[in-house]
């Protein structure tokens, strides 16, 4: 029985699929998404700063990685490939005033604009809040670093939101192939090497920078002993980095 089993198993050809996305572009993506999160949660108040800031520079650590790779990287990683998506914008103006959109094209131009976005945004975002927390300027810095927090949130669920409503139209899970890299269907791979040990490398860059700035906490958390000024002001983006500013100045140039 467990033979027949077996061996009608081996004979069910699997269905096929081909690569589309490397994994440093996957490992990338996941690790925003979990600095991002961590950022937000870890934002308000003054016992988890440490956290928000590694995050930060984190999150700053990984555009800088993005921009590279989408320079060197494969075809299918390149940011030029974005640039290229969004030139089909005047095109598909022209078929909606002719009464013909083409919907495909309007999903990889929402695609691409919203990663555009994500992109764009990061850097004033860390940039601010690295000011913020250097005391480079007074409240208007902090006003910047909130308004650049909240638009990547909006920026972020907006992108969750289009991903979902495109798995729901086109009834196909849009969020496998940044899980597995890979599509359904026959034919040729679009990304033909992985890049494994791009990836590795990236996420032991990563995780080695987050164990270093554990092993700083216990110095750095000395001294914490009273509540931060201000605490409650802004948004939660804001926030920790003000709670940094106004904080013990253990970490502005430790962490450098």
């Amino acid at each position: 029985m467990n033979m027949t089993s077996t061996t009608f198993s081996a004979q069910v050809p699997r269905p096929a699929t081909r690569r589309t996305v490397d994994a440093p572009t996957r490992v990338f993506h996941w690790l925003l998404a979990l600095s991002f999160l961590g950022a937000y949660v870890t934002a308000d108040g003054e016992r988890w700063r440490l956290m928000h800031v590694t995050l930060g520079y984190t999150m700053a650590g990984l555009l800088a990685f993005r921009v590279v790779w989408g320079l060197i990287g494969p075809r299918h990683a390149r940011l030029s490939g974005l640039w290229r998506k969004l030139q089909g914008l005047p095109a598909w103006v022209s078929g909606l005033k002719a009464g013909t959109p083409n919907w495909r094209l309007a999903q990889n131009l929402l695609l691409a604009f919203s990663v555009v976005a994500l992109l764009a945004l990061i850097a004033p975002l860390t940039l601010s809040g690295w000011g913020t927390y250097n005391e480079w300027a007074g409240e208007w810095l902090e006003d910047v670093h909130e308004f650049f927090g909240n638009a990547l949130l909006a920026v972020v669920l907006a992108h969750i939101a289009l991903i979902v409503g495109l798995s729901v139209l086109r009834r196909r899970n849009q969020i496998t192939p940044m899980v597995t890299g890979r599509v359904n269907g026959a034919g040729p791979d679009l990304v033909q090497r992985n890049h494994a040990p791009v990836a590795v490398l990236l996420l032991a860059a990563v995780i080695g920078f987050w164990a270093w700035q554990w092993q700083q906490a216990p110095e750095a958390s000395a001294g914490v002993d009273a509540p931060v000024a201000g605490a409650g002001r802004g948004g939660p983006a804001q926030q920790g980095a003000y709670d940094a500013r106004h904080g013990p100045k253990h970490g502005a140039r430790h962490h450098d």
